[in-house]
């Protein structure tokens, strides 16, 4: 009888284990993340960590309007170049004729029929910091802020009754004050004049030899004014007003920066996953990442978390307002993939750089996690009692 009663007490210790992994106070199942109930309940508090927005056809036709950075709407500069003006730094050449031999830039040789003999070259000559040139018979011309033809009147004007009806020819020769800077991924980065005509960005950048990295992975930071906006290069290969003008004193810095996403949870691949193309949907991001684990994968429970800007989440409804203070919106996407409807949906939604892919485990596969823990913890006592329970038998 001593026998039976302890065996009984060996019997009652599997029960007790059961009953407190089966649980939820618990708190031994190991899991991978919060399951899908967690989130939705911590998106509908009502101080919410973070906002909480399903997926359908009025959110990504909102997110498929929504526009990033952009060249064009920063600096709203699609207009035809400027004059190109001296600058201090700049190398110019002078050139004055004049309109009879005898004169103060006749040539003292050679035949005075000849146009060169009535002329004079006056030496490349660096615009100094006060923003003047020395020209003989005219003094110090300043010629900073000045087109080629200003400076050309002014010389002139200052020559006037010296010279026999002077004319003057000004060329820039290397012209430091009206380029732009271009660095970063590309083949050869240069300090790039820009032309009479006119250089938009991809003009300059091809000056420059090109982007080193794949057009999918680069990104153009153009800083101007004191500002500086990056935008992918992409854009301006899609949308040519993103092409805009290149202004003196642009610098371009090319930046290599891949796309990636990061797949978590209950999918055939947690990893963090490259686009390896310009852009991707969630059906194309959920397929990298091996698709949903077919036993232990909670379709209801597939979500997208990222940063969106404040102003574009002011337009989704219900977002607590204690969120729009930081800039940024910290948004978890959720879709459910049992519904048909969802397919569309995710052909829709556009994957964006650092999103995060998470797919919540199956409520069951807790419970089968927690049989499991109770056969590896019962399954030595229920072999002791079976040995036990055999020994007294042959006692007996």
């Amino acid at each position: 009888m001593v026998h039976r009663c302890t065996l009984c007490e060996a019997l009652r210790v599997p029960a007790v284990l059961v009953a407190c992994l089966a649980s939820a106070t618990c708190g031994v199942i190991p899991r991978s993340g919060p399951s899908a109930d967690a989130i939705m309940e911590a998106g509908r508090q009502e101080a919410p960590p973070f906002a909480l927005i399903a997926i359908d056809d009025r959110v990504v036709t909102l997110l498929a309007q929504w526009h990033g950075p952009s060249l064009y709407g920063q600096f709203g500069d699609y207009r035809p170049p400027v004059d190109q003006r001296i600058g201090v730094g700049d190398s110019v050449v002078v050139t004055v004729w004049e309109a009879a031999a005898g004169g103060l830039f006749s040539a003292p040789v050679g035949d005075p029929r000849l146009p060169g003999s009535h002329s004079a070259i006056i030496p490349e000559q660096v615009v100094a910091r006060d923003g003047s040139i020395t020209v003989p018979y005219a003094g110090r011309v300043h010629v900073a802020g000045k087109t080629p033809p200003e400076v050309e009147n002014v010389i002139v004007e200052r020559l006037a009754g010296k010279a026999i009806e002077p004319q003057a020819l000004v060329t820039l020769t290397r012209n430091i004050s009206n380029t732009v800077t271009v660095t970063g991924e590309v083949v050869a980065g240069a300090r790039v004049p820009l032309s009479v005509r006119g250089d938009r960005i991809l003009d300059v950048i091809a000056v420059a030899g090109g982007i080193k990295a794949p057009a999918r992975e680069s990104f153009i930071d153009l800083s101007r004014g004191g500002r500086t906006v990056r935008v992918p290069f992409q854009a301006l290969l899609t949308d040519p007003k993103e092409n805009i003008y290149a202004r003196p004193g642009d610098v371009l810095t090319i930046v290599q920066d891949p796309q990636t996403f990061t797949a978590v949870g209950a999918t055939g691949r947690n990893a963090v996953v490259s686009f390896d193309q310009a852009r991707i949907t969630l059906e194309e991001a959920v397929a990298k990442a091996g698709g949903l684990i077919d036993n232990a994968a909670d379709p209801e429970g597939v979500f997208v978390l990222r940063y969106e800007p404040t102003a574009l989440a002011r337009a989704f409804p219900n977002v607590s307002p204690a969120l729009h203070g930081a800039g940024v919106v910290p948004v978890a996407y959720h879709i459910n993939m049992r519904e048909p409807t969802s397919l569309f949906l995710q052909r829709r939604f556009v994957m964006r750089n650092k999103d995060i892919v998470f797919v919540s485990y199956s409520p069951i596969t807790d419970m089968a996690k927690v049989l499991t823990i109770v056969n590896l913890v019962t399954q030595p006592i229920f072999s002791a009692a079976y040995a036990v329970t055999t020994a007294v038998n042959v006692v007996r």
